[in-house]
């Protein structure tokens, strides 16, 4: 899955560059909504991001890309790559500038471990 996102103003931090945790943020949320569409009827929460390491800064007006596949499918979690790439404005190369391993678990109502029932 694919999703995009254009950093505004408010996205930045007290130096003008976009604050990592509404990257983190963004990519909670769209893996989450990839995780949800691949998985219906799940009630996925996160557990896990296997690295945060922000590996260059981005600036307002930059687009970025979050590129999402599934990883892996276990008996009450999955995991996907996540990775995120920037594009200036009016510049058409594209960089990584995040990557990472996010893993989900399903749960039940009472907030306990739920199987997975997958068509995979």
């Amino acid at each position: 899955m694919e999703n995009h996102k254009l950093v505004l103003p408010g996205d930045l931090n007290q130096n003008g560059y976009l604050f990592g945790g509404n990257l983190l943020k963004w990519v909670d949320e769209y893996a989450w909504i990839a995780a949800s569409l691949e998985f219906p009827g799940c009630s996925f929460v996160t557990i896990a991001m296997d690295n945060v390491v922000f590996k260059k800064s981005v600036k307002e007006g930059s687009i970025l890309k979050f590129d999402i596949r599934l990883k892996e499918t276990g008996h009450t979690s999955v995991k996907y790559n996540v990775n995120v790439l920037c594009q200036k404005a009016c510049d058409e190369k594209m960089d990584t500038i995040f990557s990472t391993i996010i893993t989900f678990v399903n749960i039940n109502s009472n907030g306990e471990k739920n199987a997975i029932q997958t068509l995979h």
